[in-house]
């Protein structure tokens, strides 16, 4: 019997079933061994030995598979084909060379890049030992987050309270978040304008620009006002344009390589709105296999690859599906060959790709995620081997008769749209403009101005990172590997060091200052300089050219003296530091020239930097007399990335209007003091589109609507706990959206409270009315029959009466109501029933008691029998 070891049980069915009876396939569950999540684990001054400890599970599944190997012919390890893969095969080896199970068992080692019978069965063919140079990279890699995890991360415990953890390359991510934060901070807007007119040539009408003026070329800021740009645009109504010039040039657009790990999460961000997590964990389905007409098979190839080449076979597989679909004009004339970009050739596996391109995704029927994602891998294989898209990039130039006045067009003739037809990559910036489509135009044709327009613009700062844009620009820089990425952006976001805001990162205080103290006291451990050479060196590591020992010595005898001499600095000094590297942003220049730190609230005590188990903040000197705090990142013009500046002055109370950040998300806040109102921003209001107006709107909640026609009492709209909703008499109803708090009438709230009503639910809402009998003689209150989850009943104040059954409630009037309640009022409730019952019970106890002592004199009476 030959015993097969997977990392996942989803592999092990078809895995075992290509290989037939004369193999058994265990699973490992990936990792069985890992570090103790515990000071020494890894120990520099034993040569960097490491203490392993395998987990309550793992265990029973090591001894599964011991039992099997034990006897075996052979013990074949078929983990992941890269480092964690080869890692994973190294702890079982070891762990079973204790158990001492593998006497007369040959050890091999296999890889396969798909779960498919051939490539399964291939891999068989071609064993291996273990590749210990790839092992080495792996310890080196584990110990090197263990050191850094482990020796860092009580430095800002101690340091800077609230603050969670460091990492090795998750704090340098976390530095590209917050240095992204500081541009944007820093930037500051200019107006400018542009001239834009709609033109037809003797063909559909296309897209202008003004490019001269008064007989001089524009730059970007020449019409830098209103009064300049709507002068320039009377000018081009005025004139009468010929096509001066058309130029051609022909060019081809080549289609983009099958997918990396790196770029398949990118793409998958741009396209598909999946965080890097949410990707993987459904390629990782799509790889171990789908079940399909009651087989299990892998419907890509392996998922973590720096690699773009692919199987010759699959270069067959595309060309052949290529022409059957679209034509042998879409075929180029040889296969397309792609290199990789990867340092270590040793990670650069196949590409992600389709095992086969004959299972067409609109054929096959998956999960949502699985269906999306292998459509777009799919589309991309498919697409890398096709023709390029040959296109003519066209300039259309327009001049007046008088050569004032100028006007350009550019943009795209498609030519042919070769793998245009099926795929086109993703921007990732989703604002940015498509290159025009021109009509063709011939020179010397007269241009017959449609329309023109002046549009005023403002230079806008870069774009916050979304997941796509940070995982290309960490792969740009050599920062970690894509396989990782997923993990240490899922780390910063259950750190709370950032928040995602329109899926773009945005610091939160806390990452902020983590990365101002990191560059403050660990400045070469967080450049990305740095952190890029680390990782050549483990490639290094991993190729075989260094040692992976004398790479951690090197690093740790620079690293662990600075966090000794860090951990001396007391905390007062730490903040004190950070808050003058801070200064500049935290209190910038005020303009009547009076002193930024002056606390505001008191005018007496001044702003420093403090913190808290929370984490940082500004606070006022004069605590606990003055309660004065403010978020630490706030800019010159009252802004913060966390939202907080102010909105202006409410002017019926003549308090300021803030919006504030706080730890369940933005707020508006009316003025200061102990206890200010507030309202939280709704689901779907964003804090950078908050202004006075917005705020004072939330804060006036909850809104009169009007009254209810039945009964004239008020119906009120507000947001709560639960969302927007109406309100009337104690009944709630839900509206869909915040905005409709705002605008809700009379009509449309009788109609939904009608609606909640007649739906019968518990909890906030009354029971559906039948009928309104009237005021009760004795006090006036209001008397109706409800439909209730039991059935009719009839209500007034607090006491509700069951309608006689076989009775049509439309019947009962108010005289046999006002009976009817009299009798229950009459009966004791349930929970009167229920201390009745209680009494009853404790009444007779005493009783119960004494009759049970009773019999406790029998032994003595049976003892004095037996003496005589």
């Amino acid at each position: 019997m030959n015993i097969v070891v997977v990392e996942s049980p989803g592999k092990a069915k078809p895995i075992n079933k290509y290989l037939g009876s004369d193999y058994k396939v265990l699973a490992s569950y990936g990792h069985v061994r890992d570090l103790p999540a515990k000071d020494g684990s890894v120990r520099p001054d034993e040569d960097f030995d490491m203490s392993w400890e395998v987990d309550a599970k793992s265990a029973k599944r090591l001894s599964d598979i011991a039992a099997a190997a034990k006897g075996a012919d052979k013990l074949i390890l078929a983990t992941d084909p890269d480092r964690e893969g080869e890692a994973i095969s190294w702890h079982v080896l070891e762990v079973l060379k204790k158990k001492k199970v593998l006497a007369g068992v040959t050890v091999q080692r296999v890889t396969f890049n798909a779960i498919t019978k051939t490539a399964v069965t291939e891999a068989m063919k071609a064993p291996r030992d273990i590749d210990m140079e790839l092992v080495d990279a792996y310890l080196a890699r584990r110990a090197l987050d263990y050191l850094v995890g482990f020796t860092l991360s009580p430095v800002l415990w101690r340091k800077l309270p609230g603050s969670r953890s460091a990492g090795r390359v998750q704090s340098v991510a976390l530095r590209l978040v917050v240095d992204r934060e500081i541009e944007i901070e820093k930037f500051r807007t200019q107006e400018y304008w542009t001239v834009e007119a709609d033109v037809a040539a003797g063909g559909d009408p296309f897209l202008a620009r003004l490019t001269k003026h008064e007989g001089k070329r524009l730059s970007k800021f020449d019409l830098g006002n209103e009064t300049s740009a709507f002068a320039a645009r009377d000018a081009v109504k005025a004139a009468t344009f010929t096509v001066a010039a058309v130029e051609k040039r022909p060019a081809k657009r080549s289609p983009p390589p099958p997918f990396t790990t790196s770029t398949l999460q990118q793409e998958a961000s741009r396209k598909l709105g999946f965080n890097a997590q949410r990707t993987m964990q459904a390629a990782q389905k799509l790889y171990e296999g789908i079940d399909i007409g009651g087989e299990t098979v892998g419907l890509i190839t392996y998922m973590r690859t720096d690699g773009v080449q692919v199987a010759p076979e699959a270069l067959d597989d595309a060309r052949a599906t290529i022409g059957g679909l679209y034509g042998k004009d879409y075929v180029p004339e040889k296969p397309r060959f792609y290199s990789t970009k990867a340092k270590n050739a040793q990670e650069a596996h196949e590409a992600i790709r389709p095992t086969s391109l004959g299972r067409n995704p609109g054929k096959l029927r998956l999960e949502p995620d699985l269906g999306r994602l292998y459509e777009l891998i799919w589309k991309r294989m498919i697409a890398s081997q096709m023709e390029s898209a040959r296109i003519e990039r066209t300039t259309i130039d327009l001049e007046s008769g008088d050569g004032q006045t100028a006007l350009r067009a550019s943009g795209d003739v498609t030519l042919f749209d070769g793998y245009l037809k099926v795929y086109e990559e993703g921007r990732d910036d989703p604002d940015e403009e498509e290159v025009a489509k021109l009509p063709p135009v011939v020179q010397g044709a007269a241009a017959k101005m449609i329309a023109s327009r002046a549009d005023q613009h403002f230079t806008e700062p870069p774009p916050r990172y979304s997941e796509a844009s940070l995982v290309k620009k960490m792969e740009e820089l050599g920062i970690g590997r894509p396989s990782t990425y997923a993990s240490v952006l899922g780390v910063l976001r259950d750190r709370a060091y950032v928040r995602m805001e329109k899926n773009r990162f945005v610091p939160e205080d806390k990452g902020r200052l983590v990365t101002i103290f990191l560059e403050e006291f660990f400045r070469r451990w967080v450049e990305y300089d740095f952190t890029a050479g680390l990782e050549e060196q483990l490639d290094l590591v991993s190729d075989g050219k260094l040692n992976w020992k004398v790479l951690l010595r090197k690093f740790w005898d620079d690293f662990y003296p600075k966090t000794e001499e860090v951990l001396k600095v007391s905390t007062r000094d730490v903040l004190d530091a950070l808050d003058g590297a801070l200064a500049p942003f935290l209190y910038p220049p005020k303009a009547d020239g009076s002193d930024p730190r002056v606390c505001p609230n008191c005018g007496a005590g001044r702003l420093g930097l403090k913190t808290s188990r929370f984490g940082p903040f500004v606070g006022c000197s004069n605590y606990p007399e003055c309660r004065f705090t403010r978020p630490i990142a706030e800019s010159e013009d009252g802004h913060t990335p966390s939202g907080d500046r102010e909105l202006g002055v409410d002017p019926e109370t003549g308090m300021t209007v803030f919006l504030k950040n706080g730890r369940f998300g933005a707020y508006v806040q009316l003025g200061e003091g102990e206890k200010p109102k507030r309202s939280s921003l709704p689901k779907g209001w964003s804090a950078p589109d908050m202004d006075l107006e917005k705020g004072l709107r939330l804060l006036r909640l909850p809104r009169e609507v009007g009254n209810h026609p039945e009964d004239g009492q008020p119906i009120l709209a507000g947001i709560g706990r639960f969302g927007p909703f109406v309100l009337h008499a104690g009944t709630y109803a839900n509206l869909p959206t915040a905005d409709e708090v705002f605008e809700v009438g009379v009509n449309r709230a009788v109609a939904l409270l009608a609606e909640k009503r007649a739906g019968g639910r518990g909890g906030r809402g009354e029971a559906a009315a039948l009928k309104d009998l009237g005021a009760h003689p004795a006090d006036g209150a209001p008397v109706k029959v409800l439909s209730g989850r039991y059935g009719p009943y009839i209500k007034h104040g607090s006491t509700n009466a069951n309608v006689p059954r076989g009775t049509d409630p439309q019947a009962v009037t108010l005289e046999q109501a006002v009976l009817l309640l009299a009798e229950r009022a009459a009966k004791p409730s349930g929970g009167a029933k229920k201390k009745l019952a209680r009494a009853a019970k404790a009444k007779a106890e005493p009783r119960a008691a004494a009759a049970k002592k009773a019999p406790a004199k029998k032994p003595a009476a049976k003892k004095a029998k037996e003496t005589a």
